[in-house]
């Protein structure tokens, strides 16, 4: 059967084939800017044409403000980006992440190399940046001892905070023993051993005169760096691998050093503040305390304490007295109890019986006490008891009742 897709369909196999190419996903690409316009969003729509050739391209405002230059067309650019498609249109077309006029030449492109280089081993990663110190002791400057940007570092510090010491470490910052003059530097300050952050830098210039911040050993000695590193490397648009690596950066040397060290002044006057709001919050919890107190001191209670148990003391007062009644009553009924039961108990007492002319008999030697004639026999000892002592006695005959009744008869 024969197979229809829509254009939708095909639209997204084409769109899927594109942008599961690897080759595609990130591509340098030399053009002429054709068709170039700036849209109200801040999005750049142009096109890359050579002798043969036309790419549409899209570059969104959140990459194009990074641009040092403004695209116009017949410009000659480099543009890095992913091709991929716009399913509504059907056009292939490059998402443009970064652009540069064609004249820049090879030390930009070497700068971009290095810089995609160095993110994908983590250099540049956030997680393995460190916050600077509070209150630092020794700031350490590594740069020209000539320029402009020690003098700058050195003057923002002293004002900010003259107890602070400042260790100028110099270095070559420009040229080709520049590279290595600031690796030096930096162990240095790696083998001191006393210092609390570094500022490594030096004023603006050119992309050239800035190549000694985009060369590889100077990234790695300032990741391997002991202590915090600010990079303050040319003015505010200018950006080094330097500055992706290092844990701060500053936008000029004075910026670094205002970012290195607190403003001592402005603490001061903090405390203050602080000092004079603290003591009004302890005097209004004085005075509001004293007031509180006042009150107590004259409240019922602390003046007349006794009469807050007097209540008291009459309702033990008659607690005890019920208990003694109830405890006394007891006892009585109790001792009563107790001369009933001793009388029963006499009355059951065989020394009772004893008393009215009864005794008992028992048997010699065992005791045995004697509660029918079968039980002795004659000439057998016996010991009678009586009230007021006993006896012993031979049993002289036995005689039962049936015998007895027997010869009566």
């Amino acid at each position: 059967m024969l197979a229809v897709y829509s254009v939708s369909e095909i639209s997204k196999y084409i769109k899927g084939l594109i942008e599961s190419d690897d080759f595609l996903a990130g591509v340098w690409i030399k053009g002429e800017i054709s068709n170039f316009t700036l849209h109200s969003s801040g999005h750049m729509y142009f096109s890359l044409k050579d002798e043969s050739g036309r790419l549409r391209c899209v570059m969104f405002r959140s990459a194009n403000l990074r641009l040092g230059f403004m695209p116009s067309d017949g410009m000659s650019v480099f543009a890095y980006g992913a091709i991929g498609m716009y399913e509504r249109s059907g056009d292939i077309q490059l998402y443009v992440e970064d652009m540069m006029p064609s004249g820049t030449g090879s030390l930009y492109l070497a700068f971009l190399q290095l810089k995609e280089k160095l993110d994908k081993e983590g250099l540049f990663s956030p997680s393995r940046k460190r916050e600077l110190p509070e209150f630092p002791k020794v700031v350490a400057v590594v740069t020209s001892p000539t320029g402009a940007a020690v003098r700058d570092v050195i003057t923002v510090i002293k004002r900010r905070a003259p107890g602070v010491t400042v260790l100028a470490v110099p270095a070559s910052v420009q040229g080709d023993d520049a590279p290595l003059s600031i690796v030096k530097a930096l162990d240095l300050v790696n083998r001191a051993g006393f210092i609390d952050v570094v500022i490594v830098g030096r004023g603006g210039g050119s992309i050239e005169e800035l190549m000694a911040f985009n060369d590889e050993r100077v990234a790695r000695a300032i990741a391997s760096c002991k202590v915090p590193v600010i990079s303050a490397v040319g003015h505010e648009t200018d950006f080094t691998i330097a500055d992706f690596v290092a844990d701060k950066r500053a936008a000029t040397p004075s910026a670094a050093a205002e970012m290195a060290v607190p403003d001592t002044g402005e603490l001061a006057k903090t405390v203050f503040q602080l000092s004079l709001r603290l003591s009004g919050i302890i005097r209004t919890q004085v005075s509001d305390n004293k007031g509180k107190l006042r009150m107590q001191v004259r409240s019922h209670v602390l003046r007349f304490p006794m009469e807050l148990t007097r209540y008291h003391r009459q309702r033990l007062s008659l607690a005890v007295d019920r208990l003694y009644a109830f405890t006394t009553g007891a006892v009585s009924v109790k001792r009563e109890d107790f001369k009933a039961l001793a009388g029963r108990l006499d009355g059951l007492s065989p020394l009772r019986t004893l008393s009215r002319g009864y005794g008992f008999i028992r048997r010699l030697p065992d005791m045995t006490v004697v509660r029918s004639v079968g039980q002795v026999t004659p000439e057998e000892d016996l010991e009678v008891v009586l009230q007021d002592g006993r006896f012993t006695a031979t049993v002289k005959s036995v005689e039962g009742e049936e015998e007895s009744a027997g010869g009566k008869g």
